[in-house]
């Protein structure tokens, strides 16, 4: 009664965001959008990749792409910042030291 029984020609397993990265991710969207910077996301997961991605406009590519591979989490790290020229400018093992760059760009001077 407890077997599950796979349906054939099945896609291979997919990669996706459990709950906790996909909250903090989220919220990071959040923030962006009421500071006026982003307007639109995607999410994109595939049996390699899962990727997020924030847009300016929706008929531009994306400002930033947040992306998990799992593949990597034992060489360079799972996770990765890529730029809007497909450059990756961080990559780590850790979600929260890869969002720095761009919660960094939410801070303001408020007075002096």
């Amino acid at each position: 009664m407890g077997v599950v029984t796979p349906f054939p020609g099945a896609r291979p397993t997919q990669v996706a965001f459990d709950r906790a990265e996909m909250m903090r991710i989220l919220d990071l969207y959040g923030r962006m959008v009421a500071a006026g910077n982003w307007r639109d996301y995607a999410i994109e997961l595939g049996s390699e990749v899962a990727a997020f991605s924030g847009f300016r406009r929706a008929t531009e590519r994306p400002e930033f792409r947040i992306e998990k591979r799992p593949a990597l989490r034992n060489r360079q790290g799972m996770w990765a910042l890529i730029g809007e020229s497909g450059a990756v400018l961080k990559r780590g093992h850790e979600l929260a030291p890869i969002l720095a760059p761009i919660e960094r760009r939410l801070l303001k001077l408020v007075a002096e």
